[in-house]
């Protein structure tokens, strides 16, 4: 790894707070919470107002996380600008492009097809800056300190999600959906001005013009790679299944929802937290085969219509399986040259979005022509057989990253 920031080198991050004192990881770490919480509020509010509108399952399903969908192009065309030498700025500017798509839902009465359209482009800049934080985030905290500040990032999320939902919930009481929209700009705006006054510029990566070209090269080489590629199939397919089953919540318990995704939310948090915090690298890898089963065997209890208390317990323990990210994402971090980064974790996090869109639509697909539980049960049954199979693949990744850093490392998931 190359050298970083003198902010944390001389006393090496060994817990949260202690990242915290670092102010440009603080400010991106404000940033996140902010981007999150208008994220969330977002799509919490368009998903209850196309489910409104239509009352379609599918519909729902890929409004709440169609956005997703256009992870996967900026993955694919301008993902090597998270390696550019001005990442701060270009953070900025992603975030203040995001910003247009997310005030544009506010519009009243705006046809539903142009709310589908515009979908595409809080999702494809937002692509774009998340490899660009997780880039920066590499430059201003030690290597040592980086599976924490992941794990911090992880819990964030999973809090701020906990806290947009039940707070969407709460606001739709008393004002509409183009309010909600308004609101989540202000914040998305909000999140550009932290990252603009707390992080200062890093120019130390190559000073290599980002473009389509690039990001192909990188690409081909990351896809190439026999244990990257196990690693981000099983970050990508297993969690996009399980978010599917969490986008036919409206439609399976419209009263209910919000307390479902709160609760799913709440388990991901307390999973973060102990598996990155509590548990020890070597556990974390030991554990990460358990993790991903937990992530969808308590939705097979949807099969038999439990009533909403249990429902939220099952969906707030499988949330806890969310945290076998942390060691698959620490082991893709191990097979990564230190220039592509940004690019690497930005193609990581789009897959993984751009599955989570399949994945609603997949679920709301078969709702369509099944009953919500039926198809949330039916899903995660794929998901946990995705699992089950593609696990020699990913003790192989292993066992490449064990070969690349050395034999000090444990070889067990």
């Amino acid at each position: 790894m190359p050298s970083h920031t003198s902010a944390s080198s001389a006393h090496p991050a060994t817990t949260y707070r202690d990242l915290l004192r670092n102010h440009e990881f603080a400010g991106l770490y404000a940033s996140l919470i902010l981007t999150v919480t208008a994220s969330t509020l977002s799509g919490f509010a368009l998903g209850t107002l196309v489910g409104r509108e239509t009352r379609s399952p599918f519909l729902t399903a890929v409004s709440m996380y169609g956005a997703a969908f256009a992870t996967v192009l900026g993955a694919l065309t301008l993902m090597s600008v998270a390696d550019g030498s001005r990442p701060r700025r270009s953070l900025v500017a992603l975030q203040c492009l995001s910003l247009v798509g997310v005030a544009a839902q506010a519009v009243p009465g705006l046809p539903l097809a142009a709310r589908f359209g515009l979908l595409l482009v809080p999702g494809f800049f937002q692509s774009l800056a998340t490899g660009t934080r997780m880039g920066l985030i590499a430059e201003v905290v030690p290597a040592s300190a980086y599976a924490l500040a992941r794990s911090l990032m992880n819990i964030t999320s999973g809090g701020t999600a906990v806290l947009g939902y039940a707070v969407g919930a709460v606001l739709l009481r008393y004002m509409s959906p183009q309010g909600i929209f308004v609101a989540a700009a202000a914040l998305t705006g909000a999140g550009s001005t932290v990252v603009a006054v707390t992080v200062r510029e890093h120019s130390i990566r190559p000073a290599r013009r980002p473009g389509l070209r690039r990001t192909w090269t990188t690409n081909v080489a990351l896809f190439s790679h026999s244990g990257q590629r196990a690693l981000l199939l099983n970050l990508w397919v297993p969690n996009g299944l399980i978010v599917g089953c969490e986008a036919l919540f409206i439609s399976y318990a419209p009263d209910q929802a919000g307390a479902f995704l709160a609760a799913g939310s709440a388990g991901m948090l307390l999973g973060d937290l102990v598996v990155g915090r509590l548990l020890t690298a070597e556990q974390r890898r030991r554990h990460a085969f358990a993790l991903r089963l937990l992530l969808a065997i308590p939705y097979l209890l949807f099969a038999l219509h439990p009533p909403a208390p249990l429902a939220a317990a099952a969906v707030f323990v499988a949330g806890a399986g969310f945290a076998a990210t942390l060691p698959l994402q620490e082991q893709l971090l191990e097979l990564t040259p230190d220039p592509v980064r940004g690019q690497v974790q930005g193609v990581e996090s789009a897959g993984r979005m751009t599955w989570q869109g399949l994945g609603a639509a997949l679920a709301g697909g078969a709702a369509q022509h099944l009953t919500p539980g039926t198809a949330i049960t039916a899903v995660a049954a794929i998901s946990v057989a995705v699992t089950v199979f593609s696990r020699p693949y990913v003790v192989r990744a292993r066992a490449v990253a064990v070969e690349t850093a050395g034999p000090a490392d444990d070889p067990h998931l």
